[in-house]
């Protein structure tokens, strides 16, 4: 299960030099890759190929702006005084009546310990406070048996203040039916071996009736649950599904976001 333990992770955490040595390599690739993206959108001066600005298909450095912190990191609730170097999945704000929803992959919430969420995580700080994971809601095909046509589900995160976690950072729109590759789609996600989050835009393909596919480098173990983007800032995919999101670091994978996720969606959302 790549999403949630990394293509390497064993060997890289029984040696934590190697391991830290690999996030340093990494991470001045991808500050590379942001500063070469954010050049040719420049000369492009405006969207490029198939309305995505930029390349297609690169990775780097998720820049902080408002709509990037509604993308958060997933911890142990025994981590949240102690956030760097423990995040695990990532997940979503989206939008809700209550305004207290976010979304991932199911397995990144199977389980009964407890949970937080961590929206703008970076570097072990918390921008935007530290969430309490409420209740879960996960489809009963995969409570059942983990059917991997099931792997999405919601989160509900306890409020802060009298305000629910959308009412500090925003929230993309979660849609279904969708047709895969209609648009270019961004995906963002938190790496285990980075305390920062990446993001790569391309356009989704059919992989079968229930699963799509996208080919972005670098999206290696803690990537779970990264939201699928599409231009009009609606989340249409959530990275997961075959072989848990996908067996290499290159090539993700997400559920077709379809009745059963609707259903769900609703079930969550009217949570009290």
């Amino acid at each position: 299960m790549k999403r949630t333990t990394g293509i390497k992770s064993t060997a890289d955490r029984a040696r934590p030099g190697h391991r830290r040595a690999r996030a340093r390599a990494l991470f001045a690739v991808l500050v590379l890759l942001a500063a070469t993206s954010a050049s040719v959108a420049a000369a492009h001066d405006g969207p490029g190929r198939h309305g995505a600005s930029g390349p297609l298909g690169v990775t780097a450095v998720t820049s902080k702006t408002p709509r990037s912190a509604r993308v958060g990191a997933l911890f142990g609730a025994d981590k949240a005084g102690d956030l760097a170097g423990n995040h695990f999945c990532t997940a979503s704000v989206v939008h809700s009546p209550r305004r207290n929803l976010v979304v991932t992959a199911a397995h990144c919430l199977s389980g009964d310990s407890g949970l937080v969420f961590v929206p703008g995580y970076r570097d072990g700080r918390a921008p935007y406070g530290v969430w309490t994971v409420e209740r879960r809601f996960l489809p009963d095909d995969w409570s059942a048996h983990q059917d991997e046509d099931s792997d999405m589900a919601f989160a509900v995160v306890a409020p802060q203040g009298g305000k629910g976690v959308e009412d500090v950072v925003g929230a993309n729109r979660f849609v279904t039916g969708a047709s895969t590759g209609a648009t270019t789609v961004t995906v963002t996600g938190y790496p285990d071996s980075l305390e920062v989050p990446i993001s790569c835009t391309n356009r989704p393909q059919a992989h079968s009736g229930t699963q799509q596919r996208i080919d972005c480098p670098e999206f290696t173990g803690g990537t779970s649950g990264s939201p699928w983007i599409n231009e009009h800032q609606e989340v249409v995919g959530v990275l997961g599904g075959h072989e848990a999101g996908g067996s290499t670091a290159d090539t993700s994978y997400s559920v077709v976001l379809g009745a059963g996720a609707a259903e769900l969606y609703k079930h969550a959302s009217a949570d009290p």
